[in-house]
């Protein structure tokens, strides 16, 4: 019989991660994931599946840099965690750059311990770019350096699939969303069904689907904020009253059209 797995377990499975990262430590670090895992960062970018593909992955944008992970809020519903935070990683070149960022982790358990099968980093690529060259002749040299190590590390192929994250849903996404939200804390149930895609599925929490009318009536003076568009998916921190969590807004393919509606809530 599988492991229930409790929000304390989880929350320590996923919070190994930044100790590895900050320690460069390689294997620590690898060995959080199963062996067929996959790591969608940025979501949009063609996912790493699997140890190899994982440990490239570390080679190129963990190992030659620091990386401090600044967690504003958690919510453990299990077997997910869903980290609101603020990386700050320091290029080898001195260059830094602050990322908003949602981080979602799917764990299953494993020989007894729990580790990652998916690990989804929502954040802005394009922005990143722009902040980095800010930075000047250190962003520069950063980005310059970095061209090298995606084809040294990913090949040619896995280059031009990490540029994929620079498409994607992007600021029609984030404006749709905004429109979503603001007609749902207003009970504006109309405009609330002609935002959502016809076929729309909202969960609330995440796992249990409610009907449109619960949710804008739920929604009533909902706040939310740091809005990012990554792949065909926007994400959002929210509160409702006195809970936080995390939204994620997915969009269907090559259309502005709302697929799924899901929060991930505090004590949920």
């Amino acid at each position: 019989m599988p492991l229930e797995p409790s929000a304390a377990e989880l929350l320590a499975a996923v919070q190994a991660s930044p100790r590895a990262v900050a320690a460069h430590d390689k294997s620590a670090w690898v060995d959080l994931f199963t062996a067929d895992a996959e790591v969608n960062d940025p979501v949009g970018a063609r996912p790493h599946i699997g140890r190899a593909a994982i440990e490239s992955f570390f080679d190129t944008f963990i190992g030659p840099n620091d990386i401090a992970f600044r967690v504003e809020h958690d919510i453990v519903q299990p077997p997910t965690v869903v980290r609101d935070l603020t990386i700050e990683t320091t290029m080898s070149t001195g260059a830094r750059v602050s990322v908003p960022m949602h981080l979602r982790y799917q764990l299953v358990e494993a020989d007894g311990d729990w580790k990652i099968a998916h690990l989804a980093a929502h954040w802005e690529l394009g922005p990143m770019i722009v902040q980095l060259l800010r930075t000047g002749p250190s962003g520069l040299g950063a980005a310059l350096r970095l061209g090298p190590q995606l084809i040294n590390n990913l090949g040619v192929e896995g280059a031009l699939g990490m540029m994929r994250a620079l498409g994607g849903i992007g600021r029609t996404g984030r404006r749709v969303t905004s429109r979503l939200f603001a007609a749902a804390g207003s009970t504006d149930i109309v405009r609330v069904r002609g935002l959502l895609g016809h076929y729309a599925v909202v969960e609330l929490p995440a796992g249990t689907p409610i009907s449109v009318e619960e949710f804008t009536n739920r929604a009533r003076n909902m706040r939310w904020g740091k809005l990012i568009a990554a792949g065909r998916t926007v994400t959002a921190s929210v509160r409702f009253g006195d809970t936080r969590g995390v939204a994620f807004v997915e969009f269907a393919a090559g259309s502005p059209s709302i697929a799924s509606l899901r929060f991930f809530l505090d004590g949920a």
